[in-house]
């Protein structure tokens, strides 16, 4: 086995598990009542690929009229000074520093969920319900499997309908990358509602396992500046319906523009096929990257 092919080896078999986790957890969650009720105000906490999935739950908990929820990076969450009903808490590992220290400081005073993959993790003595995703749970330190299928699960609890994105997934997991994808120096993801923190969660990828000039914006506020370093060789990727003329704007900049007709979770779990195939060909083992560990836990 040549040592390309083993650059990435966890990363490839999580990857292409995704429609089979999103099928076990969309079952789980209709099983269960553990997340928050419709009506309820629902603040969502999360650290780096969490966060953007707590991004992605709050603007379709909204846009389902389940009521006024919130995303939040841990750290920087406002919590105390709000009047919610329930927190919820979105962490792979279970043991990261933020989360913990936030479930500290409200010390009970509003219910709390935490959705996590190591169910032997400390934060579930910190919490009053957990959704337990183990069999979601990596090894790569790249996450790929565990974001989406615990956002599979959150969406399914809002009534969003994963069938189309568990088949075309199903699919594009397995898929060839374009050469011009391989080649391209620089990406640009974009969305709306649910699809801008699915964004930033691509251009997180990229970032961590290509070691790429990446970034993400919701699609309205790309021609606000940002589209002034489209050129070409560099892409322009939209996730979900685009908006009005967009397709036009990025082409008269000759960069390469990517939007298809279909679900924004499949498009995320593509663009994971399409980070590690880029890694590969960058000789880069995203399953450990550069500076980075499986969870980050803070001294003091």
């Amino acid at each position: 086995m040549s040592e390309q092919s083993v650059l990435g080896a966890h990363m490839e078999r999580e990857l292409v598990s995704q429609p089979e986790m999103w099928r076990r957890a969309i079952a789980q969650q209709q099983s269960e009542d553990l997340l928050p009720a419709k009506g309820a105000k629902v603040a969502v906490v999360g650290c780096g690929t969490s966060w953007f999935m707590a991004e992605a739950y709050a603007a379709a908990r909204e846009a389902a009229g389940h009521g006024i929820t919130d995303s939040f990076a841990a750290s920087e969450a406002r919590i105390a000074t709000r009047d919610y009903d329930v927190l919820v808490a979105i962490t792979r590992s279970g043991t990261t520093s933020e989360v913990l220290q936030l479930l500290t400081e409200l010390d009970g005073s509003l219910r709390t969920v935490a959705v996590i993959g190591d169910t032997s993790s400390p934060i579930v003595q910190q919490v009053d319900a957990v959704v337990e995703l183990p069999y979601a749970d990596e090894q790569s330190v790249v996450q790929t499997r565990f974001a989406t299928t615990a956002l599979a699960y959150l969406l399914s609890s809002v009534g969003e309908d994963l069938e189309p994105a568990i088949a075309q997934a199903q699919q594009l997991v397995n898929s060839a990358t374009p050469q011009e994808l391989l080649d391209a120096e620089q990406f640009t993801f974009l969305g709306r509602g649910l699809s801008v923190g699915l964004a930033h969660e691509a251009a997180l990828k990229m970032r961590e396992a290509v070691q790429g000039w990446t970034e993400a914006y919701p699609a309205m506020d790309y021609r606000h500046g940002p589209i002034s370093i489209a050129a070409p060789n560099r892409v322009t990727w939209m996730l979900g319906a685009q908006p009005e003329g967009l397709d036009a704007d990025v082409t008269r900049t000759g960069a390469i523009y990517v939007n298809e007709d279909r679900h924004p979770l499949a498009d995320l779990a593509y663009i994971h096929r399409v980070t590690l195939d880029r890694a590969r060909a960058r000789n880069l083992d995203p399953d450990s990257p550069r500076n980075l560990t499986r969870s980050v836990i803070l001294e003091g």
